[in-house]
């Protein structure tokens, strides 16, 4: 396995040479691309020049010769069929016909006739250029044409020249990048250096990287390390307190359930008790006993069934299902039940039409428990309110401490813990975690001795228009 400062010296030349590469390839068609359009134009050019002299000339042979004396380049004449008139470099009776020639072809119908192909006649690639032209009131075509082996020869000296320059470039990159590479060599050794003397227990060992502010980091997340071991032992001891205080909260929970269902089971055993040893109780006797055990029995029901909701309520494994309805007509719904429940209590409803998009369910569970703990920690009127903003609960009951308002929301705690009842303190606590999954909040204001206001507001229930 490479270490790193060789993997970045292999990385930064692969990355150089790979880049130089590709450079060099485009270059070079580029390049050559570039020279051979340079030679069509200067073709074309020289062809405009040349075509203004041919009737200064008294035949086509000496006209091609003069051509290529002065420009060098082979100059051959064809008719429109494509038969050679004159030929400046060999003799015209050994070429053949040049009639399905592109360059030829194209001449005729076009301004100028271009053509890069290998040549037969003389076994070389050539850049033929043609144009029609007037030569003694006829109508011929003259094509100058060039080896792409002369053609290149500039372009080759060329390339050698930026080939040396990209060699030289790549060259220098590798120096650098063999330099920056032995510095990181060296940084990486005073790492493991002192990684080594931590490994001993020498927490005061020195580290000071050089070059690379990578490293620097590094070294302050090692000095960071070193702190952490030294306070390691003291960090097990706040985890077993921890421990400790979670196993603590925890009988706390299992006392507080079991301290709640002591009612309601004792009663339900003294009673039992009751009619198995008396068989000769009244009839009437028999019924309230047995009336006060299905009673009881369905005190502890709810009270599973709450404690089951808060649970899954906490570990978010309930989610709302929301619909759109009417708020206000829960309410009353919620108030007429409630009342039917407290027939001696007064429950007075104060609403107006209100449309939300909710869990109606879980809505409903929040009002009922409101009113219901409103009733059961007062003995006055409890009012219900609806507004546009906002769902209010107001008790004239014992009140709330300062100190309690932050704890009264919590799980098993109540206002009135020598007082029993089968909310096991859990209303509030359903009701904070449902509110929270409607992106709501519980307020709570009261006064001993005046009386307490539940609240929540509906901005978050309101349908988006």
């Amino acid at each position: 396995m490479l270490k790193i400062h060789q993997l970045f010296f292999l990385n930064t030349l692969a990355l150089f040479v790979g880049t130089l590469t590709i450079a060099s390839f485009i270059g070079y068609y580029t390049l050559k691309e570039m020279i051979i359009n340079d030679n069509i134009n200067h073709l074309q050019k020289t062809l405009e020049l040349v075509s203004v002299r041919s009737n200064q000339s008294n035949s086509l042979d000496h006209y091609v010769n003069a051509v290529h004396n002065q420009t060098d380049y082979r100059a051959t004449v064809f008719d429109n069929n494509g038969k050679v008139l004159a030929e400046s470099n060999i003799d015209k009776r050994s070429v053949d016909s040049m009639r399905n020639r592109k360059e030829v072809m194209n001449a005729v119908i076009e301004p100028y006739g271009v053509e890069v192909r290998y040549s037969a006649t003389f076994d070389e690639d050539y850049i033929f250029v043609a144009k029609q032209i007037a030569f003694q009131g006829n109508i011929v075509i003259l094509r100058l044409g060039v080896t792409l082996h002369s053609v290149m020869g500039y372009f080759y000296q060329l390339w050698i020249k930026l080939a040396s320059s990209f060699a030289l470039f790549i060259i220098i990159a590798l120096i650098i990048a063999f330099k920056i590479s032995k510095k990181a060599q060296y940084d990486i050794a005073q790492i493991t250096h002192y990684l080594h003397e931590i490994s001993a227990k020498n927490y005061a060992a020195v580290l000071k990287p050089e070059h690379f502010r990578e490293f620097l980091q590094i070294t302050l997340l090692l000095k960071n390390l070193v702190k952490k071991l030294r306070n390691r032992d003291k960090q097990k001891r706040k985890y077993t307190a921890r421990l400790r205080l979670i196993n603590k909260q925890q009988n706390d929970i299992l006392s507080a359930i079991s301290h709640e269902f002591k009612n309601p089971v004792a009663a339900i055993v003294g009673y039992t008790e009751t009619l198995e040893e008396d068989p000769n109780l009244s009839l009437a006797i028999r019924e309230k006993f047995l009336g006060k055990i299905h009673s009881n029995a369905l005190k502890i029901s709810t009270m599973l069934d709450r404690l089951a909701l808060s649970v899954k309520l906490e570990n978010n494994d309930l989610s709302i299902k929301p619909t759109t309805f009417d708020l206000d007509t829960l309410c009353r719904d919620v108030t007429s039940t409630l009342q039917g429940k407290y027939p001696k209590r007064v429950i007075i409803y104060e609403g107006c039409p209100k449309e939300v998009v909710a869990d109606r369910t879980m809505i409903d569970l929040v009002i009922t428990n409101l009113i219901d703990n409103a009733i059961k920690y007062s003995e006055d009127v409890v009012t219900l309110r609806l507004s546009d903003h906002a769902i209010e609960v107001t008790d004239k009951g014992i009140g709330i401490a300062p100190h309690e308002l932050e704890l009264i929301a919590s799980k098993f705690y109540r206002v009135q813990k020598n007082s029993w009842d089968n909310s096991m303190g859990l209303g509030l606590a359903i009701v904070s975690y449902i509110l929270k999954l409607h992106d709501s909040t519980l307020r709570i204001e009261s006064t001993l001795g005046v009386g307490s206001t539940f609240s929540f507001e509906l901005d978050t229930l309101v349908p988006k228009k």
